[in-house]
């Protein structure tokens, strides 16, 4: 028999966790079979908890290995660009645990409006490492391991990290997708439990977010137009290696050449062995939608010429094409003009689409309808057309990169006023 003691406030983070747990089964990722393996796996996650009581005393007894666990992207728009977690093996204590930062719900209240408005809370998340590579088996992802050379005094530092991280009070952050991420919490704590200074090594090339971005929705072209449409200019800025390392491959190459160095001045490397622990499965990819961005917005513009020259040749209106550019042209401003003024996200607030996508169109629908019924000239097209003309003119010198699927845009937005301007003038010779 093995007698098993904690201490009073050990005893009290374990019951914490354990009520968390039966609470929220679903932040651990686990399809519970039946109440038996339920409390198996609580009493499994107590006793792993409660052993930072138990580690080794000596570093002879050492056989704790902590691993930088990569997983390759899922086709879920929150999957494209990988993720990020520690994997912590104690073959003495019979102990395999994956602390995962990237943990969030669905079923929080207001989870749609939370996420758009950059204010949504992920948790740390701990759970058996077969569950975990079981999640990623089924997805089809891969998973490269970088076994970290630590000391056995930082690997038990790095552990009594996570497990204050883990208590109730401290599992929850603000998640910010290009500075507080998945992976940058798990490169930071990993920082905090060495002896010394992590330092990496620059390969000197200019990146953006954005750059990085559509590296990894390459392929998924109107998630990276959704994406593209919500970042602004700031997204366009140079980053260093230290921001790059927001996606979670370029945290993976930045740590096999990473070192730790001593106070003493020596160094050794942060990665002391790597390999693939998940391997790929072949799935065939599903296509997002059978007609691309691109090929959306130019049958668009063929039918804004067609219409528009319909228009011109029987003199009259058809100003149900009106309700659907201005009125999307609208639409779309409300989201950009929300990220614009009320957003926390990074990067959103300096968006120059706001000139172009605003809600403007949308609040002037109604009296443009009316002035094209009764036949009255309207100075929203010529303003419109000005400004969209001066936007194109420009389009190379605005500080900011554009996806291109917003030309044919602009022009069917363009093509639309002008078509106005011609037939009134046509009627009023």
């Amino acid at each position: 028999m093995i007698l098993i003691s904690f201490s009073v406030e050990s005893d009290k983070i374990i019951c914490e966790n354990l009520r968390y747990l039966h609470r929220n089964p679903y932040l651990c990722s686990i399809d519970w079979k039946n109440n038996l393996m339920k409390r198996y796996l609580i009493l499994l996650l107590a006793i792993s908890i409660g052993f930072g009581k138990l580690l080794p005393l000596s570093a002879a007894e050492d056989s704790i290995r902590v691993s930088l666990l990569t997983c390759s992207p899922g086709t879920e728009i929150y999957a494209l660009f990988g993720h990020t977690a520690i994997r912590y093996e104690n073959k003495a204590k019979g102990a395999d645990w994956v602390f995962n930062y990237g943990m969030f719900s669905f079923r929080t209240p207001n989870f749609v409006m939370r996420f758009i408005k950059g204010a949504t809370d992920y948790q740390l998340g701990v759970i058996p490492y077969t569950y975990f590579e079981e999640e990623y088996i089924e997805r089809g992802s891969y998973v490269e391991q970088q076994v970290l050379n630590l000391t056995f005094e930082e690997k038990v530092r790095l552990f009594q990290l996570l497990e204050e991280n883990y208590r109730p009070e401290n599992r929850t952050y603000r998640y910010n997708y290009f500075y507080d991420n998945c992976t940058t919490r798990a490169r930071d704590k990993i920082e905090e439990s060495v002896e010394g200074q992590v330092v990496y090594s620059e390969d000197g090339k200019k990146r953006s977010f954005r750059d990085i971005v559509h590296q990894y929705t390459a392929g998924h072209e109107w998630s990276e137009l959704g994406i593209d449409f919500c970042l602004g200019s700031e997204a366009d800025l140079p980053i260093g290696e230290r921001l790059q390392m927001f996606a979670p491959f370029y945290m993976l190459h930045a740590a096999d050449e990473a070192v730790i160095r001593q106070a003493d001045g020596a160094e050794r490397p942060l990665v002391l062995d790597k390999q693939k622990i998940v391997h790929l499965s072949v799935k065939v990819p599903e296509k997002e939608f059978p007609v691309s961005p691109m090929q959306a917005a130019l049958i668009l513009l063929v039918f804004t010429i067609v219409m528009g020259w319909a228009e011109m040749h029987y003199k009259k209106y058809f100003w149900g094409v009106d309700i659907l550019l201005f009125g999307a042209q609208g639409i779309a401003g409300c989201v950009i003009a929300f990220l614009f003024f009320f957003s926390l996200h990074p990067t959103v607030g300096s968006n120059y689409l706001l000139i172009l996508f605003n809600p403007l169109p949308l609040i002037y629908l109604p009296m443009m309808i009316y002035k094209t019924i009764k036949g009255k000239k309207d100075l929203y097209h010529w303003i419109n057309t000005t400004a969209l003309t001066l936007f194109i003119a420009f389009w190379g010198v605005i500080p900011q990169e554009f996806n291109l699927v917003v030309l044919p845009l602009v022009l069917s937005l363009l093509i639309r006023s002008l078509t106005h301007i011609i037939i009134y003038r046509k009627r009023h010779k």
